[in-house]
């Protein structure tokens, strides 16, 4: 049960990961569109060339982040499943935990008071 744990944990870090690296390559896709009026007829080759480039990344970088979010989903999943797998298999185990788990918390709860 611990590794379902790890895994969740894991993918909450990750999903946080996830998160920010669209809204990076949403402001970079902003920011292309918004220099892309900017650059006429002063912007030099090599300038242009560089915006290419990164559009091109931006491009790769968002369909790694949508195969990464659907990985992450299918753990979460896998993970959820075990959970319920071992709760439908040792009902009165996990009722234990929970009371257990309950008992913990409000013991702590009520200390702080």
């Amino acid at each position: 049960m611990s590794n379902n744990t790890s895994v969740v944990t894991g993918d909450v870090s990750k999903e946080k990961l996830i998160q920010d690296l669209q809204l990076v390559v949403s402001d970079a896709e902003e920011l292309l569109k918004l220099t892309a009026s900017q650059a006429g007829e002063k912007i030099s080759d090599k300038v242009s060339v560089a915006r290419e480039r990164v559009q091109e990344s931006l491009v790769s970088a968002k369909a790694r982040l949508a195969v990464a979010e659907e990985a992450m989903l299918e753990r979460t999943r896998e993970a959820a499943r075990a959970t319920d797998e071992y709760v439908h298999e040792n009902p009165w185990r996990a009722v234990g935990i929970a009371a257990g788990v309950g008992l913990v918390v409000g013991m702590l709860i009520s200390r702080g008071r």
